[in-house]
């Protein structure tokens, strides 16, 4: 027999109850299993609800903006997102398994120090994300405003940010409990908002199928490429930083295959969606622009739609800013977490309206996005070699919280900062951005293909793996590490084998 009715309302009021209060787990040390009460399909949600926003239409519209056909657009979608998805899951269950975040698990492949560097990179990145998101919403709110006779004005503009940003920074201030209840109640609202929406686009006249594009021949493997790095494999990969803070709340106990399937699909399915809706809609001639993809589709359903829509971008955001506040706690900052999320809001509030008076929509998004993937990709492959490969999905937790001179991971594993630096010298080297800064010379000369995320993925991998096998990471990494106590065993519930 399930729960009753009155046993069901008195669930809900607790999790609302939880919600509404400070995280109790406000730290980054291993979550206790008393607090890890997560559950896979949350883990759905969570993801869902931070991928179901206008970005991905922009992303997805950006194939058939860059001249390619509609088909070539979703097939790239489809491949890119499975490998990516793929590599999402993975870095999800090491979260579970260990109980942290990801920037502290980071220093155990770059030493308790030496992960102060990824760590900079995952406080300093997501102000970009949150900008951006938040610029969307900016953009499709002021479309709504001018809809009903007020102006869309770069003052109104503002006004709109700064309570944009008190939502999303209050929820993260409060912490994981209150994403979660956020997502699971707020989400399936919005997949029914968006069936709808996705009814009315495709039934319309207009959609051509079978847009065959004007890029051809080394044009086309370009504009391929680009959309592999900004919304298929990178998308994922853009994700990675993240996965463990949100996972370290699911019990050690549940099926490593559900939460997996639940966190990968959670992204794959939105974001697969989404692009192809933003294709779908690109072949009319209506571009990248959000506000205009919306107007010009859904003309008097617009004003619904856009106050629904909103919640994406929100959903997205809070987890930027929570991550942010728990990366700067792996940077040994001495301030309590929700204090870190309010000064991040702040941050991210003050670059926001920087980007209110910024230029071209399509420009700004690919450039960002692949500046994310540069350091990213790198620091994934150290990340995926040391767990999996090298200490074999077992680390010492306890050692990753010692004192930098005492911590038996050691102060700064060079032969993971090196591999890094080097990683992001050749994922330069393949980037082809559109902006010149962000196209390097081997993308330069494949005529703009984009190889960014399997350079610095294959390069840094190989690497990081050689150095350590030749023994020369940190003696105190490859010695003492391995002689720590690791995470002990646990029965898999679903599959009945042992996860060491």
């Amino acid at each position: 027999m399930g729960p009753t009715e009155p046993d069901r309302g008195h669930e809900w009021q607790s999790e609302f109850e939880e919600a509404l209060r400070l995280e109790r787990h406000n730290s980054i040390e291993p979550v206790p299993d008393h607090y890890r009460d997560a559950k896979p399909l949350d883990q759905t949600w969570i993801w869902a609800g931070a991928n179901i926003a206008p970005i991905n239409w922009v992303l997805g519209a950006l194939g058939i903006v860059l001249g390619l056909g509609f088909w070539d657009t979703v097939l790239a979608l489809a491949l890119g997102n499975l490998v990516g998805m793929a590599l999402f899951g993975l870095f999800v269950l090491m979260g579970q398994r260990t109980g942290t975040t990801q920037m502290v698990m980071s220093r155990s492949a770059f030493g308790r120090r030496g992960a102060y560097l990824p760590a900079f990179f995952q406080l300093v990145i997501p102000t970009g994300w949150i900008a951006i998101n938040t610029w969307i919403i900016l953009e499709l709110s002021a479309t709504l405003f001018e809809k009903v006779g007020i102006p869309g004005t770069d003052v109104t503009k503002v006004i709109l940010v700064l309570v944009i940003m008190a939502i999303q920074v209050g929820l993260a201030t409060l912490g994981f409990y209150a994403i979660r209840t956020f997502e699971k109640w707020t989400v399936p609202l919005t997949l029914i908002v968006l069936v709808s929406m996705s009814i009315a686009a495709w039934t319309r006249s207009g959609i051509d199928w079978n847009f065959a594009g004007e890029a051809h021949g080394a044009a086309r493997w370009t504009a391929i490429s680009q959309i592999m790095t900004a919304i298929g494999i990178g998308w994922g990969i853009g994700w990675l930083p993240y996965s463990a803070d949100y996972s370290r709340f699911v019990p050690r106990s549940t099926s490593r295959r559900r939460l997996f399937l639940a966190a990968s699909l959670g992204q794959f399915v939105p974001v697969m969606w989404l692009g192809v809706l933003g294709a779908s809609i690109a072949t009319t001639g209506t571009g990248a622009d959000p506000a205009v993809i919306i107007v010009q589709t859904f003309g008097s359903l617009a004003i619904p739609v856009l106050l629904l829509v909103i919640h994406g971008p929100i959903a997205t955001n809070i987890l930027n800013v929570y991550s942010m506040s728990v990366a700067a706690l792996a940077l040994d900052v001495k301030v309590p977490r929700h204090i870190l999320s309010v000064a991040v809001g702040v941050v991210a509030t003050a670059f926001t309206i920087v980007l209110v008076f910024a230029g071209d929509i399509a420009t700004n998004v690919d450039s960002w996005l692949a500046g994310v993937v540069a350091w990213v990709s790198p620091w994934a492959a150290i990340m995926f070699v040391h767990y999996f490969v090298i200490r074999r999905q077992n680390l010492d937790v306890a050692a990753l919280y010692q004192p930098a001179r005492e911590s038996r991971v050691g102060d700064v594993n060079w032969a993971a900062v090196g591999s890094l630096i080097v990683g992001l010298v050749v994922t330069w080297m393949f980037l082809y951005g559109l902006v010149g800064p962000l196209q390097g010379p081997i993308a330069r000369a494949l005529n703009g293909v984009d190889l960014s995320w399997a350079a610095g993925l294959l390069v840094t991998g190989t690497l990081y793996y050689t150095l350590c096998r030749l023994g020369l990471a940190t003696p105190r990494v490859a010695a003492s590490e391995r002689e720590a106590p690791a995470v002990p065993a646990i029965e898999d519930t679903a599959t009945d084998v042992v996860v060491r």
